[in-house]
């Protein structure tokens, strides 16, 4: 396996603070799974802080942790999305969006200070959230006639795996969600079953 099948992630958004001479940095840190939920999070608090001087962010997604991004939004550069990632990277987090929104409070605070008040508000927005592990599941669509119906359901039962979308008619369909780690088993225990078929749809 390329990762394991759990990953640390924060239950729901939190909100941190740190002053340093004047300027003011509130973090957010939001639970996410997609880039367009990233893009919507960061174009509400530009609505929302529209008299910020910056909005700078970082983000991971996947329980690989192999998609991130890091934005210093005008700052000088490596001083604001990368010591936010740093955080990111120190609570072994993914699927989590931090942004800090920057008033300027008159003084310049150097390279030294930026990079400390943007990981300083970043950890703070962190330490408000509650963190939680979710395990790695794999999707798949079931395909299989109405006749094998009681041998499918047996083995959902046995497995104890979450199934929705279901279509039971002459050729029924239903989708199930199975931990990543015992996926293969589960999946050649169905394709054993007669006039079964199983197509794998995501990772989430």
């Amino acid at each position: 396996m390329l990762f394991d099948d759990t990953y640390r992630t924060i239950e729901s958004p939190a909100k941190g603070l740190f002053k340093d001479r004047g300027s003011k940095f509130i973090g957010y840190a939001y639970p996410v799974s997609t880039e367009a939920e990233v893009k919507e999070h960061i174009a509400l608090l530009r609505r929302e802080h529209f008299d910020a001087r910056h909005h700078c962010y970082a983000f991971r997604i996947g329980p690989d942790k192999q998609f991130f991004r890091a934005n210093d939004d005008g700052e000088p550069s490596g001083t604001a999305g990368r010591p936010i990632l740093g955080q990111l990277q120190s609570q072994d987090l993914t699927n989590v969006l931090v942004v800090v929104v920057r008033y300027f409070g008159g003084t310049l605070l150097g390279v030294s200070g930026l990079i400390n008040a943007y990981r300083a508000a970043a950890a703070d927005a962190l330490s408000n959230a509650t963190i939680v592990e979710r395990t790695v599941n794999e999707v798949y669509e079931l395909l299989f006639p109405y006749a094998a119906m009681n041998d499918v359901m047996k083995i959902m039962k046995e497995e104890e795996l979450e199934q929705w979308d279901q279509q039971f008619e002459l050729d029924c369909r239903l989708l199930f969600s199975v931990r990543k780690s015992i996926a293969d088993n589960v999946t050649e225990k169905l394709k054993k079953t007669d006039g079964v078929k199983v197509v794998y749809v995501k990772t989430v």
